[in-house]
């Protein structure tokens, strides 16, 4: 049950939910770009034309750079850092954009590397409730209509009410093509 709704934000009465993640993930096989086809609500998220690109840095973690087209026409961006804390879950990164607040998990729940991605970020608080995201990825600005129905399935087994989840706009993206 959603306790309050703010932008779009939802924040629960209970702990996050339990997922299944990827098996054997492979965290260099994921890197590149990678497209959001759909999304729970997300106060930082303004845009269209939503694409992550990841790189791997010297010091072996991943470079994190999200951009989206604004409706002024201007490009938002920002960039992170990832990595995996526990090399028993490969799946499970910490992400991190500013330095001094909290990282957020970034649990990958299922992909093929080569078309699509679910990923899923859920936090706690003082266990009293949680705060979560959810994004469907496509390594195109499409994903066909069975796959995200199936993506969507396993965030609806989880307990996650995907009638919030909203399609990201992918038209229109030529000026996306130098961030």
């Amino acid at each position: 049950m959603a306790a309050k709704t703010t932008y779009g934000q939802s924040f629960h009465f209970s702990n996050c939910p339990k997922s299944s993640l990827q098996e054997n993930f492979n965290v260099t096989k994921y890197l590149g770009t990678w497209y959001e086809i759909e999304k729970l609500p997300a106060i930082f998220e303004r845009g269209k034309c939503v694409q992550a690109k990841y790189s791997l840095l010297s010091d072996g973690a991943v470079g994190v750079h999200n951009s989206e087209l604004l409706p002024d026409g201007n490009i938002n961006w920002i960039k992170g850092t990832a990595k995996v804390e526990d090399p028993a879950q490969p799946a499970i990164l910490s992400v991190s954009f500013f330095k001094g607040l909290p990282d957020s998990p970034y649990m990958v729940l299922s992909t093929d590397y080569s078309s699509y991605s679910l990923v899923y970020s859920c936090s706690d608080y003082l266990g009293l409730f949680h705060i979560d995201f959810a994004w469907i990825l496509s390594r195109t600005r499409q994903l066909n209509s069975a796959t995200v129905s199936q993506l969507r399935d396993t965030l609806s087994t989880m307990g996650v009410d995907v009638n919030r989840l909203l399609v990201t706009d992918q038209t229109g993206c030529e000026a996306m093509a130098s961030a």
